[in-house]
C-alpha cells in the first residue's frame, strides 16, 4: 500500500506537472503596448513637409517621409517598417483629403463662348467630380487686357457662370460652387493693356 501510496503521488505530480506546462503554452503573451513615435505622411502628390518633435528626451526633425522618430525625441529619425507604417497610421492615411484637380478652359475673344477643344473637356471635369464624394468646385472667370478694366470683370464672370451652368446643365453634382471674377487682374501671360492674349481669356475649374 505504502508502494501505491508513493506511485500514485508520483503520477499525481507528474500529471500536475504536465497540466502547468499545457496551461503555460496555451496561455497568450499579453500584447507590448506599441512604441509611441512620430511618423511623416508624404501628400498625394508627392511634396513633403518636415516635423519638429521635441520631448523629454531630446529634439528630432523629421524631413523625409515614412521616417519617424519617439515622441520623447530620444533617437534620430529612422525609417519606418512598411508593414508598421500601412498598420500604425491606416487611419490617417485613409484620412487625407485628395489633391485638388485643375482645369483651364479658353474662350473666343469678347465674349463667354468657350472654344472647341475647351467644350471637350466638360465631360472630363464632369467625370472627376462624380469620383469625389463632396466634390467641391471653384470656378474663377478671367481675361485678357481688351478693353477696359470694368468691363473685362463683367466678362469674366459671365464666362465663369457660363462653364458653371454648362456644368449643371449636364448633370454636376457638388457639394459647393463658387463662381468668381478675377477680370484681368491675374494674367496667364503677362501682357500690355489691350493686347488680345487668348490664353489670358480663360476659366479656371479646381475641384477639391
Amino acid at each position: 500500500m505504502k508502494r501505491a501510496g508513493a506511485g500514485a503521488s508520483f503520477l499525481a505530480a507528474r500529471l500536475a506537472t504536465f497540466l502547468a506546462a499545457l496551461l503555460l503554452g496555451c496561455a497568450e503573451t499579453p500584447p507590448t503596448p506599441p512604441h509611441s513615435y512620430i511618423a511623416l505622411l508624404p501628400s498625394l502628390d508627392g511634396r513633403v513637409g518636415q516635423v519638429l518633435v521635441r520631448g523629454a528626451g531630446g529634439e528630432q526633425r523629421i524631413t523625409q517621409a515614412r521616417y519617424g522618430a519617439p515622441l520623447d525625441g530620444s533617437q534620430a529619425p529612422a525609417p519606418v517598417d512598411e508593414a508598421a507604417f500601412e498598420r500604425d497610421f491606416a487611419a490617417a492615411i485613409a484620412a487625407r483629403p485628395e489633391p485638388a484637380l485643375h482645369f483651364v478652359l479658353y474662350f473666343e475673344s469678347g465674349d463667354a463662348q468657350l472654344t472647341p477643344d475647351s467644350l471637350a473637356l466638360l465631360p472630363q471635369i464632369l467625370d472627376n467630380a462624380a469620383q469625389r464624394a463632396h466634390a467641391d468646385l471653384s470656378i474663377v472667370g478671367h481675361s485678357d487686357t481688351m478693353g477696359p478694366a470694368e468691363r473685362n470683370v463683367v466678362l469674366s464672370l459671365r464666362r465663369a457662370q457660363a462653364v458653371a451652368e454648362l456644368l449643371q446643365g449636364r448633370g454636376l453634382q457638388a457639394q459647393a460652387l463658387t463662381v468668381e471674377s478675377h477680370g484681368e487682374r491675374n494674367l496667364l501671360i503677362p501682357t500690355p493693356d489691350e493686347t488680345p492674349e487668348p490664353r489670358n481669356r480663360r476659366v479656371e475649374v479646381t475641384i477639391r
